[in-house]
């Protein structure tokens, strides 16, 4: 197999081969740094590459010594940190040259083996669904470059859709690693909230709504990165249910007959896009194939409460975050330091009053008592990723703040419910629109069922397998 066929597999193959000495880390490593100065230009994925130290960790590398020893990987600009790389949240107000240390989470992956590349680009403070920030410009869908990779992992999406790394982390606070997953033909794993840490970044009341993971092009990659990185550390605000044993063994168990609802609608009852409405029917057909109880059906969700919980969990966390940057560069706000819309959500969450953020968390308990009683007649929930297939760059401008109004909850609608209710969800890229491309379903169940998730999804991709060749031509 050559470097680049096996480049275009996936992390957990690529292991295999260097624990075999069939590669050497370096030689994978040298293969993905020479991917990304070859695609990058094109996409604006990684927009901090750490090619010279990536090369260095690589010869330290013990082949087979972790689980993911020697395998490429990268990290988004947003929610982690690698110890002398760049770190700027996509915004000019919280650019640093380089972080002092890893976040905890980044350490975990180093203990794992992977050897870190870059950071990918985010819009800024993940505040869209399309990864389109003044200050790093605009990432590009591999599968059309005159649309979104979706947001706000979203060059994190690009990076491993067009074979630069196999698998790259994510963060997901309203759909940003589902949303991505949707537009570039991914497999998005939102794990339960408190699933993996986020220390030493605060998250008190931001915890609540995003946690961290990956973007993969395999379901077995996807519960491998989520056994290296899932665990508390002492101090966090929530922690998941432990699991019975490792994710990776759920990702080869049969799911068993399951009860699976199905709805092609919004939460506010409107239908979604045709393209994302047929997706979901051909994923229900192919799994009542697969001797499962499907039928039509959806919680009734509180949408006055959805909104009051999303509104104020995220304003409030930037308004403190962006007095704490001012408070520590010893300065006032300037009118360049946000973009627009940020600065719009800055302004809500400074009027906000303590009131107002008992209302948001005391709303975010009472829809997951209101959603949660479905999951009890329900094992999973199918709907759409997306309300609509990925849109073309600029529909979602922040520098725009009525266009971001008008149009933003159009593309996080189906995902993020599973903030506000903690529960894991996956999307998995089982359709494709009208143009060729993809559209990712998503499968939900109750808080701490992942593996439930990995079960059915490592079902669904050996039934009717996706496409994983990287979405670009292979030169390597």
């Amino acid at each position: 197999m050559s470097l680049g066929e096996l480049l275009d597999g996936d992390a957990t193959g690529i292991a295999a081969a260097i624990a075999r000495r069939d590669v050497t880390p370096t030689e994978v490593v040298a293969a993905a740094i020479d991917r990304i100065a070859e695609r990058n230009p094109a996409l604006n994925a990684v927009i901090a590459e750490r090619a010279e130290a990536a090369m260095a960790d690589a010869a330290a590398v013990v082949p087979g010594a972790a689980p993911l020893a020697g395998v490429p990987f990268v990290v988004k600009d947003l929610g982690a940190k690698v110890a002398g790389s760049p770190s700027t949240g996509g915004s000019r107000l919280f650019a640093i040259d380089a972080a002092p240390a890893d976040t905890e989470l980044v350490a975990r992956y180093r203990r794992a083996g992977l050897v870190i590349l870059g950071m990918t680009n985010t819009p800024e403070l993940g505040l869209s669904a399309s990864t389109e920030p003044v200050l790093h410009g605009p990432t590009r869908n591999p599968h059309d470059r005159r649309r979104s990779p979706g947001g706000s992992s979203g060059g994190t999406a690009a990076a491993v859709a067009s074979g630069m790394v196999p698998v790259g982390h994510a963060s997901d606070g309203g759909g940003s690693i589902r949303i991505p997953a949707s537009a570039c033909g991914l497999v998005g794993l939102k794990p339960t909230r408190g699933r993996t840490p986020t220390y030493p970044i605060p998250g008190a009341l931001s915890a609540p709504l995003s946690v961290n993971h990956a973007l993969a092009r395999s379901v077995r990659d996807s519960a491998l990165l989520l056994d290296v990185a899932a665990g508390p550390v002492p101090g966090d605000p929530t922690m998941a249910p432990p699991p019975s044993r490792p994710f990776l063994d759920e990702a080869s168990a049969a799911p068993g007959r399951l009860r699976i609802a199905v709805s092609s609608a919004r939460p506010d009852g409107t239908p979604v896009h045709p393209d994302c409405a047929a997706a979901v029917r051909d994923l229900a057909d192919l799994l009542a194939s697969l001797g499962h109880e499907v039928s039509e059906a959806a919680p009734e969700i509180p949408l006055d409460g959805s909104m009051t919980a999303l509104a104020i969990g995220m304003a409030a966390p930037l308004a403190s975050k962006v007095d704490a940057r001012l408070e520590e560069l010893g300065r006032g706000l300037a009118d360049d330091d946000l973009e627009p819309f940020t600065r719009v959500m800055y302004d809500v969450g400074k009027g906000l009053t303590g009131v107002d953020v008992v209302r948001a968390l005391d709303a975010v308990e009472q829809v997951a008592q209101a959603v949660g009683p479905f999951f009890a007649r329900y094992d999973l929930l199918l709907t759409a990723t997306l309300a609509e297939p990925a849109p073309e760059l600029g529909v979602l401008d922040t520098t725009k703040p009525e266009v971001m109004y008008a149009r933003a909850g159009d593309f996080s609608a189906m995902t993020s419910i599973y903030n506000i209710t903690g529960q894991p969800a996956i999307s998995l890229p089982t359709g494709r629109d009208t143009t060729g491309v993809p559209i990712g379903t998503q499968l939900a169940t109750a808080f701490g069922g992942e593996a439930l998730l990995l079960r059915i999804a490592a079902q669904i991709e050996q039934a009717r397998p996706w496409p994983t060749r990287p979405a670009w031509p292979t030169t390597l």
